[in-house]
């Protein structure tokens, strides 16, 4: 069968992945890891575009007018506590340049209708951004039940999981099939107040909020706690993660059921 121009050039949606801050070869970078970007590549079938960090967050408006939606990645550094108006010391690695940043990203896409959705970091840069908290797991000894133990390998810390509750009526319920999943957990910060305008999807161990959306913004806002970028072929949810992603950055929001966008 002959491929046509309309096919060979039909319209893929542009999806900014933030970067993180990183030092390679002594001196400052910008980095993504390669299962972000092939995840939106095939899983969303979207064209990813790697967003610096280190940008004046005055910019952030502009990059965001170029995009169709802003995806928060995860990482392995922790958002600083001064963020969130804490006056607690920060455990490191800090990337206090993404933390600035993000926030940014977040309230240009929201006032620009554009879809912003979050992966572990991203979730909780997400809340943060919005007005809400976090805490740091290892605080209160339930660092063990969300993270691999020190010195697992690749394939350990993305196999280390558990069962997560998926709250009714919320729009991660609307995705994927069931009210309890198994994800990955590989983080040790999580949400302590929630963001106003913020609705919990899911909940996982010792309450850790797991997936949230907001239902009141002109466009989608969603992140999951968990990381579905992680060979989602393997999980029906993660690739649910990914097709709502393309839906939405394609301009077919589907609002939470009750939310005043579906009345």
């Amino acid at each position: 069968m002959r491929t046509t121009n309309a096919q060979r050039f039909r319209h893929r949606p542009v999806i900014g992945i933030i970067a993180c801050g990183r030092m390679v070869e002594g001196e400052p970078a910008q980095a993504v890891k390669h299962r972000y970007l092939e995840a939106v590549e095939k899983h969303a079938d979207a064209v990813p575009l790697i967003v610096p960090s280190n940008q004046d967050v005055g910019r952030a408006a502009e990059l965001v007018s170029r995009l169709d939606a802003v995806m928060l990645t995860g990482s392995n550094s922790n958002i600083a506590p001064h963020h969130y108006g804490s006056t607690r010391v920060g455990q490191a690695p800090i990337d206090d340049g993404r933390d600035g940043f993000s926030q940014a990203l977040v309230h240009a896409a929201i006032t620009a209708a554009k879809p912003v959705f979050g992966i572990c970091r991203g979730l909780q840069e997400i809340n943060v951004a919005l007005g809400g908290t976090l805490r740091d797991l290892r605080e209160s000894d339930q660092g063990d039940a969300h993270h691999a133990p020190a010195g697992a390998s690749l394939e350990e810390m993305f196999g280390f999981g558990h069962e997560i509750a998926v709250n009714a009526g919320g729009m991660l319920r609307r995705i994927v099939d069931g009210d309890r999943v198994d994800v990955n957990s590989v983080h040790f910060q999580a949400i302590d107040r929630l963001a106003e305008g913020l609705v919990v999807n899911a909940t996982g161990p010792n309450g850790v909020i797991e997936a949230i959306s907001a239902n009141h913004t002109p466009a989608p806002v969603f992140a999951v706690q968990w990381h579905p970028e992680w060979r989602p072929e393997e999980r029906a949810h993660d690739l649910a993660f990914w097709h709502y992603l393309s839906e939405a950055a394609r301009a077919r929001y589907m609002p939470a059921p009750g939310s005043e966008l579906s009345a």
